[in-house]
């Protein structure tokens, strides 16, 4: 197992490193598959060929958050649907809902998730936003699916595949072993949100994610799904919401770092709260999210009030910049 350092490093210069990341996923398969999610997923899966990938929202009817994922199909009549660990079951019970008598098959797999490097530049969006394939093109051998995961500044690939038949093999397969927190550093650098810390079930907005958030993830050229009135409703309206989702480098040691739940501080008024924190090698500082009001000046100063003390930080837009660029 490589350090946190080595780890980070490895990942970002794209010389070979692996981590595996915690995904639920889900198969949607049957004759109907297709025309049941193109109803139920913000994005465009019509226009997804086979070996093509693409982030999405599944919504409550309200049109908040029901679950961010990532739609991977694998032929005419097979979808896989993976999203942050402890979240599947709530998603198969969200799409089993709405399944009625469409002829289709819901149930998770007992598959992991390893991503693979995390070099080079991406936005993670689509060309148009509107659901084509270039989000990302899969290999699919067997069970085995390897996919192209772009972030933020960091692209790179996630393998899906069953439980325990790739991550053994990924030392010989030239990617050893990386920690998670050097992944959860470029996860927070690249404003990429996760669920229940960064996002919350049936409360947040989709637009409070970030603008490459919806770019990568909403259609708005398809044909009606769940959710949609309010995603295009504010959307229409430039996008405006309350708050939105933002990043942090807060001057604070590896040992005293701030975690999820420390306020947020401008000009002595706490405005929000931290959602997610990593130490990051290249910041040599903690990173961290944030859901920060539209009324606070971005880029600013602030304050991060953790139980180790105060803590200067900067307050900027994401993804956040590597300074040694």
């Amino acid at each position: 197992m490589l350090t946190i350092d080595e780890g980070y490093r490895a990942l970002r210069a794209g010389t070979g490193a692996a981590v595996v990341v915690p995904r639920d996923v889900v198969e949607v398969a049957g004759p109907e598959a297709e025309t049941f999610l193109q109803g139920q997923l913000s994005q465009d899966v019509a226009r997804l060929a086979p070996g093509a990938s693409t982030p999405s929202f599944l919504l409550d009817p309200t049109g908040k958050l029901g679950f961010w994922l990532r739609v991977t199909r694998l032929g005419p009549e097979r979808f896989v649907l993976d999203l942050d660990a402890g979240f599947g079951e709530q998603a198969i019970a969200r799409l089993t809902r709405f399944k009625l008598r469409t002829k289709v098959t819901i149930a998770a797999l007992d598959w992991q998730c390893a991503t693979l490097d995390r070099a080079g530049e991406s936005t993670a969006a689509t060309a148009d936003g509107d659901g084509d394939d270039s989000s990302g093109a899969a290999s699919i051998t067997g069970d085995e699916v390897r996919v192209a995961a772009g972030w933020p500044g960091a692209a790179g690939t996630d393998v899906l595949a069953p439980a325990g038949t790739w991550v053994a093999a990924a030392e010989a397969d030239g990617h050893p072993l990386a920690p998670a927190e050097a992944l959860e550093a470029i996860r927070i650098e690249s404003g990429v949100p996760a669920l229940g810390t960064d996002l919350t079930v049936g409360e947040t907005i989709p637009a409070e994610a970030g603008a490459w958030v919806i770019d990568a993830s909403v259609s708005f050229t398809k044909g009606c799904y769940t959710g949609q009135e309010l995603v295009a409703r504010i959307d229409s309206r430039g996008g405006n919401v309350p708050r939105r989702l933002q990043g942090l480098v807060i001057e604070a040691p590896v040992g005293a770092a701030p975690v999820p739940g420390d306020e947020v501080l401008v000009d002595d008024q706490v405005v929000a709260a931290i959602t997610s924190a990593a130490w990051s090698p290249a910041f040599e500082a903690v990173v961290a999210l944030a859901m920060v009001p539209r009324s606070v000046a971005v880029p600013g100063s602030a304050v991060v009030r953790s139980a180790a003390g105060d803590h200067p930080a900067r307050l900027l837009a994401l993804p956040l910049v590597d300074p040694s660029a």
